[in-house]
């Protein structure tokens, strides 16, 4: 085995969310069961039943080319056609189109390795930025925090950047931006104990999932978080008649979220803002005029990144306890 192989398959730091619960594994995929293009042309690795719990194994997003002591002339060299392996597709059995995908993440465990750079011609300020940066960071088990660029203590929070379906198309499409059907939306929310809601947009549904991120802030303005593999333990369920769900939507114990990708922030957060509306008047038989004024006095919107052109994505939170009895 080589030394890569072996820094990559052995996962140390536990980070699993407070909301996190303990199932066994059914199903098993590793990183040799890869892909990195979203396209309902892709053969799936695994068939599982509806209810099946998955466990997966994720590279780091540049696919190897980066070592513990790579540097920054590395960063020069990156390659960015291998970029997102994707450990999948997983084909749930019954997944019709029209139905939604519930994942729900049960643990996420972060390998012996990361880094973060800054990469020549990609960032939200690109243009100001031209010179290579890289930073390794090595882990070890029980560690939650690592220290930054400037000293900073960072806290690891673990989160796939990329899961999704697959979409209805035979194209080999780019994992880069996020779409419908999930991708890459490196939203830091989407940790253990989360609940991602997809549309099934193809038989089966074809459900893929990488692009860990051991840390990362709101928008990812860099383009990089510090990227990690990682071990994912998951959930599938299979949910019908929800046609107001048209792009990924999350919840977690404390609130529920929305999800919308646009070319310009302000695309996304209409398309975000409307989506909730949508999920009131559904899930909670508001008026849309009501839905939007409690979305103006107590719902969030968040910047989740900007970087992923041509797309940016913007979500918007709503509080559960508005609805406590």
């Amino acid at each position: 085995m080589s030394r890569l192989l072996i820094v990559l398959l052995v996962p140390l730091a536990a980070c699993n969310g407070p909301e996190s619960a303990s199932v066994t594994p059914e199903y098993f995929l590793y990183q040799d069961q890869t892909h990195n293009k979203f396209s309902a042309s892709i053969p799936p690795v695994l068939m599982v039943p509806d209810g099946a719990v998955v466990e997966v194994y994720t590279k780091e997003a540049s696919d190897g080319q980066f070592f513990p002591e790579s540097t920054a002339e590395d960063v020069l060299s990156l390659d960015f056609e291998p970029i997102h392996p994707l450990t999948g597709p997983v084909y749930v059995e019954d997944a019709e189109v029209g139905d939604v995908l519930a994942v729900t993440l049960h643990e996420i465990e972060i390998g012996a390795f990361g880094w973060t750079a800054i990469t020549p011609g990609f960032g939200f300020l690109a243009d100001e930025f031209t010179e290579p940066y890289l930073q390794t960071f090595s882990f070890e088990k029980g560690q939650t925090y690592v220290t930054g660029p400037g000293g900073a203590r960072i806290k690891l929070e673990p989160f796939p950047g990329v899961m999704g379906v697959a979409p209805a198309t035979d194209s080999l499409l780019s994992t880069i931006p996020p779409r419908r059907n999930g991708g890459n939306m490196d939203d830091p929310h989407l940790v253990a104990g989360t609940t991602v809601y997809f549309p099934v947009l193809v038989p089966g549904a074809l459900f893929s999932i990488g692009d860990a991120h051991a840390a990362q802030g709101l928008g990812e303005v860099c383009g990089t978080a510090i990227e990690a593999p990682m071990r994912i333990v998951y959930e599938v369920n299979i949910i019908r008649d929800k046609p107001y769900l048209i792009e990924p939507q999350y919840e977690t114990s404390e609130y529920y979220a929305v999800t919308g990708f646009g070319v310009t922030i302000d695309e996304a957060a209409r398309k975000a803002t409307r989506y909730m509306l949508d999920y009131l008047v559904a899930e909670r038989a508001m008026s849309r005029p009501e839905a939007y004024v409690l979305s103006s006095l107590a719902a969030d919107l968040h910047i989740a990144e900007t970087v992923d052109v041509p797309h940016m994505l913007v979500t918007m939170h709503l509080p559960k306890y508005l609805f406590a009895p």
